[in-house]
C-alpha cells in the first residue's frame, strides 16, 4: 500500500507527549480522533506512581517507570512543542510534575483532552479487511471492567519505550536475584534514595555533611551508563557509602564527570559468583562476589540495580510478535523480535505493509518532544491525504537499505547526530506538492538550533551536575545570558 490514503476516524494508543502531539495535529487536519490511555491521568511515563512494578523475570509491566526525583535529560527549550510554549519560570531541566502539566496543558490548549479514554487498556489490534479492530478495556468507577471492540481507519501507537525491562543474562544474576529478591532491581523498579538509606531518620542524613559516608552504610552497584544510572547515582551520593558503576564501555555511556565524588566506574560484569549463604536477610551485604571482565572482584556489595533499559513491546499486535527471532532473523511482516527494535517501518513511522499503523516515539537520542512532534505532523499529513506516501515497493526498497547500512539491533533507531537532518528531510517530504498555507514547518528553526548549541558549548558534560545541583537555572535565566540581558 502506497500513494495517497484518507483515515476519517484514527485510534491513538497513549497519552503521553507522543500520543498528545499526534492527536493534537490528527485534530487540525479534521479527522475524527479517539485516544485510549491505560493510566487514570494524562502525562505518560512521566506520571510519577510511588508504587514500585514488579521485577520482571530474570533474565528477561505496571506503574510508571518515573521516579521520585526524575527531571528532564535535556534543556526543556529544546523539547518544546510548537502546539504549547513552556512558562518562562520552567526550570532548565523540569521535575517530572512540570512536564506532565506542560503536556496536559498542550491536550487541554489543542482539545485533544476531550478524545482521551482513561483507565482504558487496549487489549489487541488487529485488521480486518479495511477496518482496524481495536478491544479496550476500560474500568469504570465501580471498579467493573468494561470490554468494547471499536473500528479505525488507522491506528497511531504512541506507548513509549519504558515498559518492559530489559534485563542481561549474565552468569548467576539470576541465583543472586532468587536469593535475594528485594537487593536486586531493575531501575524501574526505583522511587527514591530512602530506600538505600538503611532505616536511619531522613532528619539525620539531612544534618550530616556533603560526602560524609562514616555514616552511610549501603555498598551499591548500578549496572549501565545511561540517564538512570547517572541519575540514580547522583541521587545515592550523599548517602550511600560507596557507588561501583558497572559499563560495557558503550560511546553512548553519559560522561564519567556526571558521576558524584563516590562513585566509581568500572568494567563490563563477567559473572555474580556463587553466594556464601542464600538465606535471605536485611542486615549485611550480600555474601558473593561479583567478577568483572577485566579481572577485578567486587564485594560487600548491599544493593544491585540493573539499569539496562528497555525493551520495544507491543503486546496488543501479538500477531506481529515473533519473540523466538532475533533481530537479525526477522521477517518483512513482523515488528518485535527480541524487543532490540522495531522491525519494517518507513522513517520510523509507518508499517511498510500497511502504512494505516504508524508509530510515534520510536527513534532514540533525540530531543524527544520536538522530535516527535515532526512525526505527528508527517502522521496527520499523511492521513489526511496531503502527503502522498511512497509506494509499498520503494519503502521496502529504502528500508532494506538502512538495515544493511545500519545492521539490526538497540542503536538501529538512534538519531545521535542524525536529528536535525532527518527532520529537515521529513519535513520536506510531507511539505512536497502542499500549498504554502499548509506547511507548518521545514524542520527545527535556526533559532532551535542557535540554542541547541549555545547548550552544548556552555554545558557540555554539566547536565547531570546542573540537575542535580542548579536547578533553580530556568528559561528566562537562559534566554537573558544568551541575549545579552534583554528581556523576552
Amino acid at each position: 500500500m502506497g500513494g495517497t490514503i484518507t483515515c476519517p476516524r484514527v485510534a491513538v494508543i497513549g497519552a503521553g507527549a507522543s500520543g498528545v502531539a499526534a492527536a493534537a495535529h490528527l485534530l487540525v487536519e479534521g479527522i475524527d480522533v479517539v485516544v485510549f490511555e491505560k493510566a487514570r491521568v494524562t502525562g505518560g511515563v512521566w506520571v510519577f506512581d510511588p508504587r514500585r512494578p514488579p521485577d520482571p523475570p530474570y533474565p528477561n509491566l505496571k506503574a510508571s517507570a518515573c521516579y521520585e526525583s526524575l527531571r528532564t535529560n535535556a534543556p526543556t527549550p529544546l523539547i518544546e512543542m510548537s502546539l504549547n510554549s513552556w512558562s518562562p519560570d520552567t526550570e532548565l531541566y523540569a521535575r517530572h510534575s512540570v512536564v506532565v502539566d506542560y503536556i496536559r496543558q498542550t491536550a487541554a490548549k489543542t482539545g485533544v483532552d476531550k478524545t482521551i479514554l482513561h483507565n482504558t487498556k487496549v487489549d489487541s489490534v488487529t485488521k480486518d479487511q479495511e477496518t482496524w479492530r481495536v478491544r479496550t478495556s476500560t474500568w469504570d468507577t465501580t471498579a467493573e471492567v468494561v470490554s468494547q471492540e471499536w473500528g479505525f481507519d488507522a491506528v497511531v501507537v504512541a506507548t513509549g519505550h519504558y515498559h518492559a525491562p530489559y534485563i542481561p543474562d549474565i552468569p548467576g544474576l539470576a541465583q543472586w536475584k532468587e536469593a535475594w529478591p528485594d537487593r536486586v532491581q531493575h531501575s524501574k523498579g526505583y522511587r527514591s534514595n530512602k530506600e538505600f538509606q538503611d532505616q536511619v531518620p531522613v532528619v539525620w542524613i539531612a544534618q550530616w555533611p556533603k560526602n560524609d559516608t562514616e555514616h552511610c552504610l549501603q555498598v551499591v552497584l548500578l549496572v549501565g551508563a545511561g540517564a538512570s544510572a547517572v541519575d540514580i547515582a547522583s541521587e545515592l551520593g550523599p548517602c550511600a557509602k560507596k557507588i561501583w558503576q558497572s559499563t560495557r564501555g558503550s560511546t553512548t555511556d553519559h560522561p564519567l564527570e556526571m558521576l558524584p565524588v563516590n562513585a566509581t566506574r568500572v568494567a563490563e560484569i563477567a559473572s555474580f559468583g556463587p553466594l556464601h549463604s542464600e538465606a535471605a536477610s536485611s542486615a549485611g551485604p550480600i555474601p558473593g562476589k561479583i567478577t568483572l571482565v577485566d579481572g577485578q572482584i567486587l564485594e560487600g556489595i548491599d544493593k544491585v540495580v540493573m539499569c539496562t533499559g528497555y525493551l520495544f513491546s507491543l503486546p496488543f499486535l501479538a500477531r506481529h510478535h515473533n519473540d523466538n527471532l532475533s533481530a537479525g532473523e526477522a521477517g518483512p511482516d513482523v515488528l518485535v523480535t527480541d524487543g532490540s527494535q522495531i522491525h519494517n517501518l518507513h522513517e520510523d513511522i509507518f508499517y511498510v505493509p500497511d502504512p494505516t499503523l504508524a508509530f510515534v516515539g520510536v527513534p532514540t537520542d533525540v530531543a524527544s518532544f520536538s522530535l516527535f512532534e515532526f512525526q505527528a505532523i508527517a502522521i496527520a499529513a499523511v492521513f489526511s491525504g496531503q502527503t502522498m506516501l511512497p509506494s509499498e515497493e520503494d519503502m521496502r526498497t529504502q528500508y532494506d537499505e538502512r538495515v544493511k547500512d545500519r545492521g539490526t539491533g538497540k542503536r538501529f533507531h538512534s538519531l545521535l547526530k542524525k536529528d536535525v537532518a532527518y527532520a529537515a528531510e521529513l519535513m520536506e517530504w510531507v511539505n512536497r506538492g502542499r500549498p504554502p498555507t499548509k506547511r507548518k514547518s521545514n524542520g527545527y528553526s535556526k533559532e532551535w538550533l542557535d540554542r541547541r548549541a549555545t547548550f552544548i558549548q556552555r554545558y557540555k558534560g554539566k547536565g547531570g551536575h546542573l540537575k542535580a545541583d542548579s536547578t533553580r537555572l530556568r528559561i528566562k535565566d537562559t534566554w537573558m545570558e544568551e541575549t545579552g540581558g534583554k528581556s523576552p
